[in-house]
């Protein structure tokens, strides 16, 4: 036995515990706008904090100590004061920035939730269906991509695609495919009016979510949603196919990229965005390959076992095997076009 390796181990252990103990706290500062009101206060005591929020000063003076141990704000010793750096608040108490983080504490309850179900998952070797997971997993994910999406689709994504901006400007016909709760076809149809989007998805009550959140962004006449799986949904000669964070769920995802490859016009794109993976396992055992991993193990590959085929590619696939599928699915021509330290952009042509 390596007593210092066993220490340093065990360090490491502590604060996986201490950020897995972190998450109520951090969920609470977003859920009851104490970040916020951090954020327009600037160096605050608990009492100060108290009188901003309504809140209960004592149950404040503790959560202000743990948030000041965790790192998320500062504490001057000097003046008992605490603070929220911008940065921090960037992150942490502003919904509308593309670092917004609080929808991933939200995502990991979801993930623990399924832990029943997955667990007989583990002895049986079945899957679990999207929709028999929590009951606030769709949520969760759809909250916690958004921000990303949000930053990098329409600025960044799509004009990276050839001559694809073009043809949204002008009126094209898109289909958003495995679209979850639509935060992605909506953007899309906000950005160019002139083109018609339909956000297809086989969750139900993902459906009704994404036409729930259209309706509160008030009308959008070129947008609309319907239950379909991406092996068998309706329509043909879209002149653009996307798919976002989902091929990887898919049971099926060669039938998937068949269905698409006669659904798409003889020059149209197949835009396929999923989690940044490099091809070689051991160079995605990094921080973001670990949330990866947690939540494929959890969530992605219970789902795709769930379904007919079952091939649950899992969500660190990397670019060469999702090639193969989409290869497999009669396209030809493959092309990254884009990534981000989350993201890897396919352009796919037939």
């Amino acid at each position: 036995m390596d007593s210092q390796k066993l220490d340093t181990f065990m360090q490491k252990i502590v604060g996986d515990l201490g950020a897995a103990f972190s998450i109520a706290p951090v969920r609470i500062g977003g859920a009851l706008g104490i970040y916020g009101a951090m954020a327009d206060l600037g160096a605050t005591t608990s009492a100060q904090l108290a009188a901003a929020t309504g809140l209960a000063e004592r149950y404040l003076r503790e959560w202000l100590c743990h948030q000041a141990a965790s790192g998320y704000v500062e504490y001057d010793a000097n003046t008992g004061r605490f603070t929220l750096p911008p940065e921090h608040a960037f992150a942490l108490a502003n919904p509308e920035s593309p670092a917004y983080v609080l929808p991933g504490f939200a995502t990991a309850v979801a993930l623990s939730d399924n832990l029943p179900k997955v667990m007989q998952a583990f002895r049986t070797g079945e899957g679990v269906a999207w929709g028999d997971q929590s009951g606030c997993i769709a949520c969760a994910v759809g909250d916690f991509f958004r921000p990303g999406y949000r930053a990098n689709l329409i600025e960044g994504w799509l004009p990276a695609l050839e001559g694809v901006i073009a043809k949204l400007k002008s009126g094209a016909m898109v289909a958003d495919v495995g679209c979850g709760h639509g935060h992605t076809t909506r953007l899309m149809a906000e950005a160019f009016p002139l083109s018609r989007f339909i956000g297809i998805d086989i969750h139900g009550p993902s459906i009704e979510a994404a036409r729930s959140h259209a309706a509160a962004r008030g009308r959008i006449p070129n947008l609309e949603y319907e239950i379909g799986s991406a092996q068998e949904f309706g329509g043909e000669g879209f002149d653009l196919v996307t798919s976002f964070d989902c091929l990887h769920d898919m049971g099926d995802p060669v039938a998937a990229a068949k269905r698409i490859r006669r659904a798409l016009s003889p020059d149209g794109t197949w835009m396929i965005v999923e989690p940044f993976a490099q091809d070689a396992l051991e160079k995605n055992f990094t921080p973001i390959g670990r949330m990866s991993f947690a939540a494929s193990t959890m969530t992605c590959v219970p789902g795709a076992l769930a379904q007919k085929g079952g091939l649950a590619l899992g969500a660190q696939a990397g670019e060469r095997r999702l090639r193969e599928v989409v290869k497999q699915g009669g396209f030809s021509r493959i092309r990254r076009a884009a990534e981000t330290p989350l993201n890897l952009v396919l352009e796919v042509r037939a």
